[in-house]
């Protein structure tokens, strides 16, 4: 565990170590710390995770706003929603990251 006394300190060492990031329902914090991932990912600053929001109905109102706004007013592209899952229940989430870095792997031992 490691402890730090601010935000942006905490922000900065799980994009660093972070493998991926499952995001349970929360505030503020929770929706800085996912959409600092996905902004990170989406501008190629850091290299692609498994990013992975708990329980749709929670997130069901800000995606569409995502979708509504960010998508319909061009500010980001319909692509870019797929930085991102959404499951039901955390052990999906679990297992989507599992799957990810088999994938991974098996990419790499094909090279």
């Amino acid at each position: 565990l490691i402890s730090c006394r601010y935000f942006f300190t905490r922000k900065v060492m799980f994009v660093k170590y972070a493998k991926g990031l499952i995001v349970f329902p929360g505030g503020f914090g929770t929706l800085d710390e996912f959409l600092e991932a996905v902004t990170l990912i989406q501008t190629e600053r850091i290299h692609q995770f498994p990013v992975i929001l708990v329980e749709r109905d929670y997130w069901k109102g800000l995606i569409k706003w995502m979708e509504e706004v960010l998508i319909g007013r061009g500010y980001i592209d319909c692509r870019d929603m797929n930085l991102f899952k959404i499951v039901e229940e955390p052990i999906e989430a679990v297992e989507y990251i599992n799957d990810f870095y088999k994938k991974r792997s098996k990419k790499k031992s094909r090279k």
